[in-house]
């Protein structure tokens, strides 16, 4: 569903720069292929489970912030779920 202030790219460049400058060093360690939800206007985030079926870091940041763009990752790789292919840990 779009947001209402926000493109879905606008959000995911957002999300990345904020994760790459702000949340990375913190969550990472200990932390590899949970799900991390990023509210791109606040910068608040929720880390969750390593379950794609499992949204509940998201539902958090909405209970705090009703209207949040949100942006999720999954904390050390490449992509949230791979479809017919292969989820590639980053660096």
């Amino acid at each position: 569903m779009p947001h209402s202030r926000l493109s879905s790219e606008e959000i995911s460049r957002r999300g990345e720069a904020i994760y790459e400058n702000e949340i990375r060093a913190k969550v990472e360690a200990g932390n590899i292929g949970k799900l991390l939800s990023i509210d791109v206007e606040t910068g608040d985030y929720e880390i969750g489970s390593d379950s794609f079926g499992d949204l509940d870091a998201a539902l958090r940041l909405h209970a705090r912030h009703a209207d949040a763009a949100v942006y999720t990752l999954r904390i050390g790789y490449n992509a949230v779920v791979a479809l017919g292919g292969i989820l590639e840990r980053t660096v």
